[in-house]
């Protein structure tokens, strides 16, 4: 499966290469972020441990275009949690001199990187705050049979109503507890605690799209719990710029907006970033970095020792 996936990365790029006209010879370089299927990162005999498929080698082979992958693992080496990875990319594209900036992504984990206004590298935060998508998409294609593969646009949650007693007994999860850095995966928030909730859900009752809105509720108020605890209200977020699949849920971010009371709640695309690629630009800045021996993580957003240059360099 590590070589296949590198295969499915390497047509994606000749795909992409060859719809825009772009020839292989223009392209000095991939980051691959890789296709994470493990990521534990507590475990301290001696570090935590992690696993990204999407073989490098192969893409670089396939595409005969030098890769750079497998980022996350220098930072765990060094004490680190691997991830947020973003926040190094994050700080170079958004920080501003006068306001406080939040980038939150909502992929399968919600993860959000915080620039206080005017401040350096060492003052970023980052870390996941718990689930975004992942439960959302496993009970939608539960309930459906496999029909329907997430909330498209987020009308099943708005035609449901979320049940509040059930939030308030996930919030207990421990994760919610921990303090930053940290950082979570499938481990935590996969198949087995989405079909944990649905149970749930289904126990008292709740019909269908009640249950759907009872996870996209969860997903919104643990990033609004991760402000409230980790964000100083002396220094508040004054623009939190969304991305990643989640800002096309049009009910997770109507809540957002609610949510987060003096705070503009936007798509990363009013800034300029395409909501969808700005993974992929922040994964080519850190390649960048990686080939010219500078380092891409943030000891105070992963918790590392040191900064670390990232990733493996394979050549075609």
């Amino acid at each position: 499966m590590n070589f296949y996936i590198g295969y499915l990365f390497a047509e994606a790029v000749k795909h992409i290469l060859q719809k825009n006209g772009i020839p292989t010879s223009d392209i000095d370089l991939i980051g691959s972020h890789g296709q994470t299927i493990h990521h534990y990162p507590f475990l301290i005999i001696p570090c935590g441990e992690t696993t990204g498929i999407g073989e490098p080698a192969v893409i670089a082979h396939e595409t005969g275009i030098p890769t750079i992958a497998d980022f996350r693992v220098a930072d765990m080496a060094a004490g680190g949690q691997g991830a947020p990875l973003v926040a190094y990319p994050d700080y170079l594209l958004f920080h501003d001199s006068v306001k406080t900036m939040g980038l939150l992504n909502i992929g399968g984990i919600a993860n959000i990187t915080v620039l206080p206004a005017n401040g350096s590298f060492d003052s970023v935060s980052a870390a996941d705050t718990g689930p975004g998508n992942m439960c959302i998409d496993a009970v939608v294609s539960e309930i459906t049979d496999g029909r329907e593969r997430y909330d498209q646009a987020g009308q099943r949650a708005a035609q449901g109503t979320p049940h509040q007693p059930l939030i308030d007994e996930w919030l207990n999860h421990p994760f919610f507890q921990l303090t930053p850095p940290k950082t979570t995966g499938r481990e935590m928030f996969g198949h087995t605690l989405a079909m944990e909730c649905l149970a749930a859900c289904r126990k008292h009752s709740l019909s269908d799209n009640d249950s759907i809105a009872t996870l996209t509720e969860l997903t919104v108020q643990t990033i609004a719990l991760y402000i409230s605890q980790f964000v100083p209200e002396k220094n508040p977020i004054d623009t939190l710029y969304v991305s990643g699949g989640g800002v096309h849920n049009q009910t997770v971010m109507q809540r957002l907006n609610e949510a987060l009371v003096g705070t503009a709640v936007e798509p990363v695309d009013n800034s300029g970033i395409s909501a969808d690629a700005k993974e992929a630009i922040a994964f080519a800045i850190l390649a960048n970095e990686s080939l010219h021996g500078q380092a891409g993580n943030l000891p105070s957003a992963t918790g590392a020792s040191m900064r670390k240059i990232l990733g493996k360099f394979v050549c075609p």
